[in-house]
């Protein structure tokens, strides 16, 4: 196994590396997602493609710094609470290494071959197979090592939201058809002559209004891996959040009450760690509370060993919520006390959403042509027009939006590529099935071929 100790040498090294593939990835996921918001207003004329991506890139920019962290820890929380807080970063590494790697390496395939492919589904097999791979290594059941609540979730979120973009926007499309007669809106492009008026700038407002909720969503995904990075490296400066650390060490009457859930609703003892973390933070609330005004003869435990806890006693109330056999009443309380504690260790400096916002707009000014001749020109049997790109972009920036403030990861990619098929659809165009089958083809694969390849490669670089 790869051994680092806090602040040496080759842990500054390693947190360098995986920066920087944090970094790269977030910079190719710019460029693989761009063409989902300036497809259409390229292969509509509304905008010149330079000026397209530049528009597109600074709106993914204000995307994540506006946006919140939910979707980060959604994801984040995918993980096993002992690769979270590494005691002296040796997980970190065989971790980052499989996410990234993984992840990178796929997108780029799928990009090279132009098949519009989701950096989410990417991530998120990476992560699962790391969570797996965590528990062969530890020889723990894969029921214990892997939150499949928390998997189902987030699987579910990313399945159902692409039938939304085709159903919505082929809705969408009638509707519009039903409501404005303009015949500029259903008739593409000929030559380089730009569609006239308002129906150019709502090209422009749809693609604006993808990039924004694609920053929004997809950029939180980058501060969660840029986290992981930064914690699992450096965990003495960044374990706890310094504006929510004086909630530690817990009040003995709010430990206590934690350590009563775990210990009545915990009867498969698959949450013994978390018992063990409340039984931690108790004793050192007790301590806190005895030596009041007075300097405790054993120095406080350290951020790394508190914020290992918190995340032990996050997942047993995560885990009590979701007992059906428990009352309603007590499941809202674990909920209470869980949100209590998430800002302890759940948080973001000001640098990680900068340098998230910096990568996935630059990578959105490059790339794009690829998957944009695909989205424009072979998913339907016609050519994309106005009203077919403006109703794809403008129901896929609400789905996007939407699920980025209520901390559900989805997939651009899949929601705008369904969308421009539904589109098509609704427009009786219909879609070319050779290049439909193996966008849907990447799509199935992309999460097995993940899981596997970061399972494998987290396993040996752990031996």
């Amino acid at each position: 196994m790869l051994h680092f100790t806090p602040d040496s040498p080759s842990s500054i090294i390693a947190l360098l590396v995986c920066g920087l593939l944090v970094c790269v990835f977030e910079f190719v996921n710019g460029f693989h997602d761009t063409a989902n918001a300036v497809a259409t207003v390229i292969y509509t004329r509304s905008l010149r493609a330079g000026t397209a991506v530049v528009l597109s890139g600074i709106m993914n920019f204000l995307g994540v710094l506006t946006g919140g962290l939910s979707v980060a820890y959604a994801m984040v929380e995918l993980l096993p609470p002992d690769v979270l807080s590494p005691p002296d970063g040796t997980p970190a590494v065989p971790m980052l290494l499989s996410l990234f790697g993984t992840a990178l390496v796929w997108n780029l395939l799928t990009w090279r071959a132009g098949i519009p492919n989701s950096s989410s589904h990417c991530v998120i097999g990476a992560i699962v197979g790391v969570a797996i791979g965590d528990a062969l290594v530890h020889a723990r059941s894969l029921s214990e090592g892997v939150d499949w609540h928390q998997v189902t979730k987030v699987l579910e979120a990313l399945a159902v939201s692409p039938l939304l973009g085709l159903v919505g926007a082929a809705l969408f499309y009638l509707a519009m058809r039903g409501v404005v007669k303009d015949p500029a809106l259903y008739q593409p492009p000929t030559g380089d002559a730009p569609p006239r008026g308002w129906v150019r700038w709502l090209l422009v407002a749809s693609c604006s209004g993808v990039s924004f909720s694609h920053g929004n969503n997809d950029g939180q995904k980058s501060i969660g891996l840029i986290m992981l990075a930064v914690v699992g490296l450096m965990p003495a400066l960044y374990a706890l959040n310094p504006l929510e650390a004086h909630r530690l060490p817990l009040p003995v009457a709010q430990a206590t009450h934690i350590e009563t859930l775990l210990e009545q609703y915990d009867h498969n003892g698959l949450r013994a760690e978390a018992l063990a973390a409340a039984a931690r933070l108790k004793a050192e609330g007790e301590a806190a509370a005895q030596h009041a005004g007075t300097t405790p003869q054993d120095g406080p435990r350290t951020v790394v060993a508190q914020r290992a806890d918190v995340f032990e006693v996050l997942a047993g109330l995560k885990q009590v919520e979701h007992v059906s056999s428990v009352p309603g009443a007590e499941r809202a309380q674990a909920k209470k006390l869980r949100q209590g504690l998430q800002p302890v260790v759940e948080f973001a400096p000001w640098w990680v959403r900068l340098l998230s916002a910096l990568c996935l707009s630059l990578g959105t000014m490059i790339g794009y042509k690829r998957i944009v001749r695909t989205l424009g020109e072979k998913i339907g049997r016609t050519h994309l027009t106005p009203a077919q790109g403006a109703s794809a972009e403008l129901v896929g920036a609400g789905l996007i939006l939407t699920a980025g403030y209520t901390g559900l990861p989805v997939s651009t990619t899949h929601i705008i590529t369904a969308g421009i098929a539904g589109s098509m659809l609704g427009a009786g165009s219909g879609v070319q099935n050779g290049m439909v089958g193996r966008i849907a083809l990447a799509w199935i694969a992309t999460l097995p071929v993940t899981i596997l390849m970061a399972a494998g490669l987290f396993y040996v670089l752990s031996l």
